[in-house]
């Protein structure tokens, strides 16, 4: 690859490019299950399952679900948090060339039957408490086969479900039960190529229905190996033996996929699963470890946890090896908190469409607050005007971020129109609006949607997020462009307080006043009690928006 301004920033051990083993995704188990079959693969509240074991209940699954009729290229649901029945089902599809297809579990019957009847899928892993959902879902569409688990059936000292105790209809399979029936320890025979789709991930969208990013085995196996070896300066401190991975993040989610799972395979590191991040009961899970090597979150995450009350009992610093932020931008006065508290910290970017990856700030070397890095081995970034899609913009000048590389998505799924629109010559158009400093480290500005125009002015909210987030008494805040018949657009910023803090508008106001040029200061300002927010912690600009044009609407009528 052509020498970039940004290779001069790589760590000492990272190389500017590799070659990737053409391997399908569920190698990654078998490495670790040769390797180290008796260490823990997975950590769910105390109960361990071996690498070994976990290779050995795939393969009988992926057996169960062959004699089934799942064949390579057949769509298969995961509809589960964080279980230990995720990885295994996972692999298990993977081994028979089948494509696993990841569904938020908090989705709706509504928004599942869309996403169903997009993919087309031949079968579908929910647990007892979504069974209605599911069921709700096959009024519609039809799904051949429908397998169920329970919450407690990998936890020593409860008791396991069975057909019975979950209530199955006819037509429905048991989880344990499909492993436990099968004695096939075989490989499955199934000739698996990188450019075979693996995952359909569906992106969070600003509009309209999800788009499902196909990502083919090359492109898990490539990000694999990247995030691997990108983390190789602070994990190779760490013996294989002890090496471990808070996985907070819900799997069915890329970040966590990726930089969770599949990175825990390739690292022989035990997944410590947590099916519902709730701060108070994960401060004390958090206790029960003595070292966590790596630690994927996001912002709100991380916020929640270093103002926690517990924070400095626990010493964090100690404890966790590496935080890693991603899934939307941080704000440079968190980022100081972390590194005040002793924490090794950085922050990247990445897409669904990029298998997670993209850009990220060096383990040991140079980091920049607020930058998300720059970009990662084997990636290509460039900065094009947003008029024109085309043009290359000025270092120091914002531009749309366009990707190139091996983690590039193969398309969306059966939507040529929309693959074309965003994928063009290998390059993927983010719809991210980022600039680029002299060293050739990238910060986001916004996203392209989120952009506000307000008398003429570009405002990017996040440029008013960052001010907000210095204020002493806020917790968690967003900027949002809101209709303004004079202005076309105006600020609204929504804020939620520190506990036991008390605010008023103007006093935000003024506050903003004293940092932000005139046009960009919070004309309106709301106080809520939380956020909403995605499954994996980002709040949701779009639903704040969406709120406004319904009251809009009833002002109207």
């Amino acid at each position: 690859m052509q020498e970039k301004l940004w290779h001069q920033h790589y760590d000492y051990n990272v190389p500017t490019s590799m070659r990737f083993p053409r391997i399908p995704a569920q190698n990654l188990l078998q490495l670790a299950a040769n390797f180290y079959p008796d260490k823990a693969a997975i950590n769910f509240f105390g109960t361990e399952m071996s690498f070994w074991d976990l290779r050995k209940n795939a393969i009988r699954l992926a057996n169960a679900l062959a004699s089934l009729g799942i064949k390579k290229g057949d769509r298969v649901g995961i509809h589960l948090p964080n279980l230990p029945q995720y990885p295994v089902m996972y692999y298990a599809v993977l081994h028979l060339g089948a494509i696993v297809v990841n569904f938020n579990p908090l989705y709706t019957p509504d928004e599942l039957k869309s996403l169903v009847k997009q993919t087309g899928l031949k079968a579908v892993l929910t647990m007892d408490a979504f069974i209605p959902n599911i069921k709700e879902v096959t009024k519609a569409v039809d799904i051949p086969i429908l397998i169920a688990t329970s919450l407690f059936d990998y936890k020593d000292g409860m008791d396991s479900s069975t057909s019975e105790s979950l209530k199955l209809e006819s037509g429905w399979h048991h989880f344990s039960q499909l492993i436990e029936n099968c004695t096939n320890d075989a490989l499955p025979k199934v000739d698996i190529l990188p450019e075979d789709p693996a995952m359909i991930q569906f992106t969070g969208g600003t509009t309209g229905i999800p788009k499902g990013a196909t990502l083919t085995h090359g492109n898990v196996i490539a990000a694999a190996f990247t995030a691997v070896t990108w983390g190789a300066p602070t994990a190779d401190l760490t013996p294989r033996e002890k090496r471990n991975v808070m996985l907070a993040l819900p799997l069915f989610h890329v970040y966590a996929n990726i930089v969770g799972m599949n990175w825990a395979m390739l690292n022989c590191a035990t997944m410590i699963l947590v099916p519902r991040f709730e701060i108070d009961s994960f401060m004390d899970l958090l206790a029960n470890f003595d070292s966590i090597t790596f630690f994927p979150a996001v912002p709100t995450m991380i916020n929640a946890i270093v103002h926690h009350k517990k924070a400095k009992e626990l010493n964090l610093a100690k404890k966790i090896n590496l935080l890693n932020s991603g899934g939307g931008p941080i704000p440079v006065e968190l980022i100081d908190e972390v590194k005040n508290l002793g924490i090794t910290y950085s922050e990247g970017f990445g897409m669904s469409e990029t298998t997670s990856l993209g850009l990220s700030n060096p383990n040991l070397g140079l980091k920049k607050n607020g930058s998300i890095g720059i970009p990662i081995i084997g990636m290509d970034v460039k900065l094009v005007d947003t008029a024109t899609g085309e043009k290359e913009v000025p270092i120091g000048e914002p531009g749309e971020l366009l990707l190139k590389g091996p983690l590039v998505m193969k398309g969306y799924w059966e939507n040529p129109e929309k693959t074309a629109e965003e994928l063009k010559e290998g390059w993927l158009f983010s719809g991210d609006i980022a600039k680029m400093d002299e060293d050739g480290y990238f910060y986001i500005v916004d996203r392209k949607k989120d952009m506000v125009i307000a008398g003429g002015y570009n405002i990017y909210p996040r440029d008013i997020d960052e001010v907000l987030y210095q204020h002493p008494k806020i917790l968690d805040a967003v900027s949002v462009g809101i209709h303004d018949a004079y202005r076309g657009e105006t600020i609204k910023a929504y804020i939620v307080l520190k506990k036991d803090e008390t605010a008023t508008e103007k006093e935000i106001i003024s506050f903003c006043k004293e940092k932000l040029a005139a046009y960009k200061v919070p004309k309106l300002v709301e106080f809520r009690n939380e956020l909403p927010k995605s499954a994996v912690g980002k709040i949701l600009r779009k639903v704040l928006r969406e709120e406004e044009a319904q009251k809009k609407q009833k002002e109207k009528k």
